[in-house]
């Protein structure tokens, strides 16, 4: 039977060269190889890249375009824009098993042989040289660069052990320890954060590129290693702490740049993929649709806040962060309360600040409470701007002559009257509150359109969160919850005007 049409069992019973010739076996570089079986999949209309969201009209077809080329491949872009994740997702490009000399640290091609070791041997041995073979997933090296990396690491050294335990002079190639570049010849080799690497290492990267040449301690080799680079490096890096040398990034053929998702929608598909729920009583837990579009506002509000520095970026797993807190906010209350359902509140999202603050680089560094605050601040945007896609603006009903459907509640308010909003309150309690603000509810349901019973009170709860961050209405953080105020009144307690607030203090 010929090789190509060799299922992956029938290849692993090939033992020997010789074997290994009869099946019509031939020789094919790994950029071939994923060119070729790029091509059946695109024919086959089959995702290279599944669970990938946001990148195909944009990034996919470009690193497509690349493979197709047979580019080594740099991916640009800011954290969390799943740059490693698709260069791990190229083995699916390989084929599922290739040939190599058995005991070979280079994963020689038994009918290609670069090491001196596999050349030997089959000089040796001949047709009986015994063959191994290598699946795709192990066909996947990575190295995250830092400063500490030296050229050993990558390229090799002189292994003075070796030397003394064979009895070998240091003029024997059989003394060198091979790096990880070597090691992985024919194989998908990453470096992240490549400017990171220091420049004369970089330096030593660009002669294998382009020529294949390596220099080991004195010991010029020529070793034309098979090997599909990627590359990838953070915008940032390229003025903060480093620069890929121009040698080096002239042989890199194609640089691809990495988004952000473009919009609420792919952003919301990414976080329900990736959030590790695995054990907790989603079904007991209801999350309405226009939560999932807080938590995603939230990130698309960092990325464009002042406070938070931009070069840095937002990574995608601030929101899969989030949606994680969010659900064990309301898993915590439904263990609290003995309760079997609930459904989240707008008051979760304080649950959520811990996956926030450690997900934004700020501008300004300043007390231990700075991230807080900012996390506080996004929150509330969010807030603001999702608000009127569901309630009209309080800014403009007030000068509408058509009267302002908000009048009643904040009356309510205005007479000295206060909400407490208990992030552990059972949902009995926490709708009896609700439904003590008079107005409230006849404003959700003539304003919300479609209105689940269950999404009531969730509805009216983010219309007095809005109505805070139109500064209609005065918003406290309490150590246990919210608190909601009639804004002229708070300006008088002495001490908490300004004190916890619970987003924007100063929009109007």
């Amino acid at each position: 039977m010929e090789y190509h049409k060799l299922t992956g069992k029938e290849l692993t019973q090939i033992k020997t060269l010789g074997q290994l010739k009869a099946s019509g076996y031939q020789p094919k570089s790994i950029k071939e190889e994923l060119r070729d079986n790029l091509i059946l999949k695109i024919k086959r209309k089959e995702n290279v890249f599944e669970g990938i969201w946001g990148y195909e009209d944009t990034v996919i077809p470009d690193i497509e375009r690349a493979i197709l080329s047979r580019h080594n491949i740099n991916l640009l872009g800011l954290r969390g824009q799943a740059k490693t994740r698709i260069a791990r997702m190229m083995t699916h490009l390989l084929d599922e098993y290739v040939p190599v000399v058995f005991g070979s640290e280079l994963n020689d091609d038994p009918l290609l042989p670069l090491s001196s070791f596999a050349k030997n041997l089959i000089e040796e041995k001949g047709d009986n040289t015994p063959v191994s073979w290598l699946h795709r997933d192990d066909r996947y090296s990575e190295k995250l660069a830092t400063p500490d990396v030296s050229v050993a690491d990558l390229i090799g050294d002189v292994d003075p052990i070796k030397a003394a335990t064979m009895k070998l002079s240091y003029n024997d190639e059989r003394v060198i320890h091979y790096g990880l570049v070597p090691r992985s010849n024919r194989c998908i080799f990453v470096i992240n954060e490549l400017p990171d690497l220091q420049a004369r290492i970089q330096v030593a990267l660009f002669n294998i590129l382009q020529e294949g040449d390596i220099q080991i301690r004195g010991f010029k080799l020529r070793l034309p290693l098979d090997i599909q680079f990627v590359f990838t490096a953070n915008p940032e890096d390229y003025t903060n702490r480093g620069s890929i040398v121009t040698p080096l990034k002239d042989r890199i053929e194609s640089q691809i740049i990495t988004h952000y998702p473009k919009s609420i929608e792919i952003g919301r598909r990414i976080t329900a993929q990736e959030a590790n729920l695995k054990g907790k009583p989603v079904e007991n837990i209801h999350v309405p649709e226009l939560m999932k579009d807080l938590i995603e506002q939230i990130a698309i509000e960092a990325r464009g806040s002042e406070y938070v520095d931009e070069k840095s970026g937002v990574s995608a797993r601030l929101t899969i962060s989030a949606y994680e807190n969010l659900i064990s906010a309301a898993e915590r209350r439904l263990y609290l309360n003995g309760e079997n359902n609930t459904v989240v509140r707008i008051a979760d999202l304080i649950g959520v600040i811990p996956a926030i603050t450690g997900k934004v680089e700020l501008v300004y560094e300043g007390e231990q409470e700075g991230a807080g605050l900012v996390a506080f601040n996004l929150i509330g945007k969010a807030i603001r701007t999702q608000f009127v896609n569901y309630f009209p603006s309080p800014e403009q009903k007030k000068k509408d002559k058509g009267g302002n459907p908000y009048v009643i509640p904040l009356a309510w308010f205005g007479e000295g009257n206060t909400l407490d909003i208990l992030a552990s309150q059972p949902d009995k309690a926490y709708k009896t509150l609700l439904h003590a603000v008079p107005g409230l509810e006849e404003v959700v349901t003539q304003m919300v359109k479609g209105l689940s019973e269950k999404e009531k009170e969730f509805y009216m709860e983010f219309a007095l969160h809005g109505l805070a961050e139109y500064s209609q209405l005065s918003k406290k953080v309490l150590d246990t919850g919210l608190q909601f105020k009639d804004l002229f009144s708070s300006m008088f307690d002495i001490g908490t005007a300004d004190e916890g607030d619970f987003g924007e203090e100063d929009d109007n």
